[in-house]
């Protein structure tokens, strides 16, 4: 496995390298299913915890940490891939527009919303790491903190039949690179 806080060069690998590395560490659909709620409420909460401070107003459009994190990280999925970049860009723009309506309220509101999400969205992909029996995937490869929401468009994309091409060689490699792993699931 290649190590992101190791290995800056990881960033520049491909659609299929991330996720291929990534689905190596889910191969147990319960993980995966709770992935499902977990991430969401996780990227939701850092939307909420980024909306402020307002550092400036672009024509109405208040810009804030969520905002350059979604230019940022919309401009990575672009690269790994046009469509799937354009329905990350799509889904994380919804949780910063959200996040913003949320920051707007108290302060103690707008606390307890982000941080209330994002502790629930950790216990809940910690569970499916036990149901596992692996760690998460950020802790080899950091990259996969930005590759998990993308996993998850993915998986939705495979299981309406669409790319079908990068479905085989994700499952084929990520069983391949879970073998050198050892442990559950390495037979698989």
């Amino acid at each position: 496995m290649l190590q992101t806080h190791k290995n800056p060069e990881a960033f520049m690998r491909t659609l299929s390298d991330h996720l291929s590395n990534y689905a190596a560490y889910h191969l147990d659909g319960r993980n995966i299913a709770t992935h499902f709620v977990g991430i969401p409420a996780i990227v939701l909460a850092v939307a909420v915890l980024l909306s402020r401070p307002v550092l400036a107003d672009l024509s109405g459009v208040p810009l804030t940490p969520a905002l350059i994190v979604l230019a940022l990280t919309t401009l990575f999925y672009l690269r790994l891939d046009a469509v799937f970049g354009v329905v990350m860009f799509a889904l994380i723009g919804v949780c910063v527009w959200t996040g913003n309506h949320v920051a707007a309220h108290s302060t103690a509101a707008w606390l307890s919303m982000g941080i209330g999400l994002f502790v629930i969205g950790w216990i809940i992909q910690f569970v499916g790491h036990y149901y596992e029996g692996r760690k998460p995937a950020f802790v080899d490869d950091l990259a996969g903190l930005v590759i998990g929401p993308l996993f998850l468009v993915a998986e939705t994309a495979f299981a309406l039949g669409l790319r079908a091409k990068l479905h085989d060689e994700v499952v084929s490699r990520s069983h391949a690179m879970r073998a050198s792993m050892g442990g559950k699931h390495a037979a698989a």
